[in-house]
């Protein structure tokens, strides 16, 4: 029923309406005619849209007393304006754009106000014009789960998918994924992804195609042109820069974080600076310790996960029942988001002694994010570390969570644990404490350059 639910939905079904149909609502005095459109499923699960001769949508609730009636059997609503098809150009990029659920683009139809994912490149093209102007489009979609559905089977997929592309010739991938999660995928294929050497851009939006302010078609852009043009072999993500549509910012994969529910700059490199920027069509970089792409190559995919890990919020007076029932579940690895320089209360001691004990590895972050944990300065942390827990130094906690289902599917012991963790694998740990980053990000001042 394209997005009706509920006691609406009844009703069209009662009236044997479906969308495309022509229909007239007679309600306290007054008639409405015109076309059913389809609508969002968030929207309020009462009203109707017609589409008015006038070309004007119109939404109606249907509340007591009105009436709706069947005038015309009709065909959904359909895209007016066919997708633009391009030829292959040999002189530019061959980029590929790996899906992984919902819409990579959508397009808005302004005849009858519907909006149509693009899927296909033709389409995608058609949604944003621009990328023809940078590279040759292919699209392949690996998975189709909202991002908060993502799995480490999922991930794997994901990683499998860009390698078949990057060894078949790609010159770049674009993965297009929600943001909810983005963070969480785009540390598994740092850790995932072996003697890469091409660019892996992760790219979302935070406000979709049909939105006046939505940040798709820029996101989508920037994410091209470092796949098609940077000498980055990395996994990233590239998304809004600011608030306004002036420059995407490139967060290096296991150093970004969603920090806002909705604003479109809600992406942040926490406790570094971005590798570089794309603006106007031109990348600029902020620094040059990244690893470089090469002519030739072959990625590998190395996708073993322990996937029964846990990722724990530290609280005042938390009792260690809680790690006890972790164990109980069997879990093989805890993640804590502890306090402050990496603390936890004493209530917890029992709790992670006892884990220690049975081989279960206990690592600390911080609920802080920026800056470093440092377990040596109080006496809290001192007793931490006789239990055995493992600083994460200033790794994120949903990489210090990614990176421990990623070693314990490979190391063998919980020394080899405690090293692996305390070792930078894909520039998860920032080497030195940087005082220039918290909040005043330095590049906030090259974006005006």
């Amino acid at each position: 029923m394209s997005g009706y639910r509920g006691k609406v939905q009844q009703l069209l079904r009662a009236a044997s309406v479906e969308v495309g149909d022509r229909v007239r609502v007679e309600k306290a005095g007054s008639v409405y005619e015109g076309v059913l459109m389809p609508r969002t499923e968030l929207g309020d699960p009462n009203h109707i849209v017609l589409k008015l001769a006038s070309g004007y949508n119109l939404g109606i609730k249907l509340g007591k007393g009105a009436k709706l009636v069947k005038l015309e059997k009709g065909k959904p609503p359909r895209l007016g304006i066919p997708p633009l098809k391009i030829k292959r150009d040999p002189s530019k990029p061959d980029v590929s754009i790996v899906g992984t659920g919902g819409t990579i683009a959508s397009r808005v139809d302004y005849r009858t106000g519907a909006v149509y994912p693009a899927f296909t490149p033709e389409e995608i093209y058609s949604a944003v014009p621009e990328l023809a102007n940078l590279a040759n489009i292919r699209v392949i979609e690996a998975c189709n789960v909202f991002s908060e559905h993502m799995t480490p089977e999922l991930w794997v997929k994901v990683g499998k998918a860009i390698a078949k592309e990057l060894n078949a010739g790609a010159r770049g991938v674009v993965v297009a994924h929600g943001t909810d999660t983005m963070g969480y995928t785009a540390a598994a294929l740092s850790f995932m992804l072996k003697d890469l050497f091409r660019p892996v851009v992760l790219v979302g939006s935070q406000r979709s195609s049909d939105r006046p302010s939505s940040d798709a078609a820029l996101n989508l852009i920037g994410a091209v042109t470092v796949a098609g043009k940077s000498d980055i072999a990395e996994v990233c993500v590239v998304m809004h820069g600011s608030t306004e549509d002036d420059f995407c910012l490139i967060h290096r994969g296991t150093k970004v974080r969603k920090c806002h529910t909705s604003r479109r700059d809600t992406f942040q490199t926490i406790n570094d600076i971005p590798i570089g920027m794309v603006r106007g069509g031109e990348l600029k970089l902020f620094r040059d310790d990244y690893n470089r792409a090469k002519p030739k190559g072959r990625v590998k995919v190395d996708g073993k996960f322990e996937s029964r890990v846990a990722l724990l919020k530290v609280t005042p007076g938390m009792p260690s029942s809680v790690i006890e029932g972790m164990l109980k579940a069997r879990d093989k690895g805890i993640v804590l988001e502890g306090t402050g320089l990496g603390h936890v209360p004493e209530s917890l001691f029992e709790g992670i002694k006892f884990a220690v004990s049975k081989g279960v590895p206990v690592v600390m972050t911080s609920q802080c994010l920026w800056g470093r944990i440092d377990m040596k300065v109080y006496s809290t942390g001192r007793d931490l570390l006789q239990l055995g827990v493992i600083p994460a130094e200033d790794m994120l906690p949903e990489t210090a969570y990614v990176k421990l289902m990623w070693v314990l599917a490979h190391a063998k012991g919980v020394e080899e644990v405690s090293k692996l963790m305390r070792t930078n694998l894909a520039g998860e740990i920032t080497p030195r404490t940087r005082p220039d980053v918290f909040l005043k990000p330095v590049f906030s001042l090259k974006a005006s350059d």
